[in-house]
């Protein structure tokens, strides 16, 4: 039986964009990613076309602070939702393997099957210990009251450095206020994750992760004061600003070449 994706012209001008939307309508039969879960991923895709669809270039230079902040961390996690294990589990493994980090299922939306839905998919790219699956008495985090409040006590309630992708606003505000520094992917600037976190890489998780990985490569034989002092000249509310500017170009740049006129 063909899946809607199966049905996409390779000639379509949004083929892949269609492909991945296909992986996450797939992803929701299989209780991987909620309903909610699309209108976010829909969100995001508008951001991108402002963007261009490319990696801005204020992203890059978040990526390298998250990856210093990754391999500094004496208790990383990567935490991971719906969305993220559909688009590319096997990145986030991967990118768990390479800095040393615990990866932590933890998602806002539950339903019978939900999370072995995802282990089992985290499984199949290649993940050996999964956390957040309820075989262990969990902890809180305080003044969260959604399911996202629920972790485990060896990954996010110890972590040091979380990474979130993808909008968690009111849990990257509770895991701040724990002391704990976050790591957020966001292609909106404007959100509470992205103003909240440490560090917001305003970029798609697709493209953002294995450039991520691709880092880790390069930095991992830097010395600790190399690390540090890379984190340290880091300013996210001036990296989400120059952020927003790239976006205001490139809109500028589309108005001045007339491309509205001629729709």
């Amino acid at each position: 039986m063909l899946r809607m994706a199966d049905e996409i012209p390779a000639d379509h001008p949004r083929a892949e964009a269609l492909r991945i939307r296909h992986r996450l309508t797939d992803a929701v039969d299989t209780l991987i990613v909620a309903k909610a879960g699309l209108l976010a991923h829909g969100r995001g895709e508008a951001f991108d076309y402002l963007f261009g669809e490319k990696t801005p270039a204020p992203a890059e230079d978040a990526m390298r602070v998250a990856v210093a902040m990754l391999l500094s961390a004496q208790h990383p996690v990567i935490s991971a939702n719906g969305n993220t294990v559909a688009l590319d589990s096997k990145v986030l493994v991967d990118l768990a393997r390479a800095v040393g980090a615990k990866l932590e299922v933890n998602i806002f939306y539950t339903a019978p099957g939900r999370i072995e839905a995802i282990r089992s998919e985290l499984e199949s790219a290649g993940a050996e210990e999964i956390l957040g699956l309820g075989d262990v008495e969990p902890e809180t985090i305080p003044e969260l009251s959604s399911n996202r409040r629920v972790v485990d006590p060896r990954g996010i309630f110890i972590a040091d450095v979380v990474l979130v992708p993808l909008e968690d606003g009111d849990r990257t505000e509770a895991l701040r206020k724990m002391g704990k520094s976050v790591v957020a992917i966001d292609l909106n600037p404007l959100s509470r994750t992205a103003q909240m976190a440490n560090v917001t890489i305003v970029d798609n998780f697709l493209r953002c992760m294995p450039r991520m990985i691709e880092l880790v490569g390069e930095m991992r034989e830097w010395s600790s004061d190399q690390l540090q002092e890379l984190i340290a000249s880091f300013n996210n509310a001036e990296n989400l600003r120059a952020s927003m500017q790239v976006m205001i170009d490139h809109l500028t740049e589309l108005a001045q070449q007339g491309v509205f006129m001629s729709l």
